[in-house]
């Protein structure tokens, strides 16, 4: 047994001819992310440490749709969601609707630490940050340039986005993925496990483009997009809808330990059963077991393990 790391940037329809101004930014962005929770995990940090910080990294990172860079309601506003979950107390913390918090994942954390809840929202949950003297700024601190074309050009063709879309004509049907010519960012998360195999998992997002004023995605319901046990720790990614539907990071969970099955069959499973092009996850087993499989065109994703595999990948290929 030795520890690993897991870590993701969105999933979705994301094109192969995906330019270099595009794509390199992404994929520095996540090795730079590993390369901070593989020193973590080296100086023997506990895996709950270690994937709030890598969490905390991405979310600053404005090329991912989380903390700066998050995506924008139909009123042009930001809410954000996080969840952090540890695998042997299964404790947990989620917020949603947060707008004002640098860090949405440490304000999750302070949740399952600091109340006897697991999930704040709103008014309640930026009340509970600033008593907890957690970083906040204005909105427009997440807001960007690209954020805000993509939210017009969402609103033109009357649809609500996936992470990662390509283009479509204004005329296909108004049930058809939505695009735009800079789609590229996605949903955050990160799983880990240590030496002793202590499990846990961090994601953070945005939501979707163009989403409704208090639409809640799967990323900060328990069991949906994120979920740890004494098996496996698990963060999804992709339709929230979808996931919800198919309670994605517990099924997999379910599968190993009512089938008796590996950490990569069950995930393969559990993404196999949920529709096509909506979603992708990571996760990490108590025995240092890496998967990260999706139905999408891609998922930017990266891995490492202590005995010195690491990846970082788009599609199929990965790139290491």
């Amino acid at each position: 047994m030795g520890w690993a790391i897991a870590i993701h940037g969105g999933a979705g329809d994301i094109p192969l001819s995906l330019p270099p101004e595009k794509r390199l930014p992404r994929e520095a962005g996540l090795r730079r992310c590993l390369d901070v929770g593989i020193a973590a995990l080296k100086s023997r940090n506990h895996p709950l440490d270690v994937v709030e910080l890598v969490v905390r990294e991405l979310e600053n990172h404005p090329n991912f749709n989380a903390g700066k860079g998050s995506v924008l309601t139909t009123t042009g506003t930001v809410e954000m969601e996080a969840c952090i979950m540890d695998g042997k107390t299964m404790k947990c913390g989620a917020v949603s609707g947060v707008s004002t918090v640098v860090n949405a994942i440490s304000l999750a954390r302070l949740v399952m630490e600091k109340t006897p809840h697991i999930y704040l929202a709103f008014d309640g949950a930026e009340a509970f940050a600033r008593e907890q003297g957690l970083e906040t700024v204005e909105m427009s601190h997440f807001i960007t340039p690209e954020n805000i074309e993509r939210l017009k050009q969402a609103q033109e063709a009357d649809r609500v986005q996936i992470d990662y879309t390509q283009p479509i004509q204004k005329e296909a049907p108004k049930d058809a993925a939505l695009a735009d010519g800079d789609s590229q960012i996605g949903t955050v998360g990160c799983v880990a496990v240590d030496n002793e195999g202590n499990l846990a998992t961090a994601t953070s997002t945005g939501g979707l483009v163009n989403k409704m004023v208090g639409r809640i995605g799967d990323t900060p319901v328990i069991g949906a997009g994120t979920y740890a046990n004494y098996l496996c720790a698990v963060s999804a990614t992709g339709r929230g809808e979808a996931i919800i539907r198919g309670t994605v990071a517990r099924d997999v969970a379910a599968v190993m330990e009512f089938k008796g099955i590996s950490l990569k069959e069950a995930a393969a499973y559990v993404i196999d059963r949920v529709p096509q092009g909506t979603a992708g996850l990571i996760a990490v087993s108590s025995t240092g077991e890496i998967a990260m499989p999706f139905n999408t065109t891609g998922m930017f994703r990266a891995c490492a393990t202590e005995d010195g595999y690491s990846e970082i990948a788009i599609w199929d290929s990965p790139s290491k």
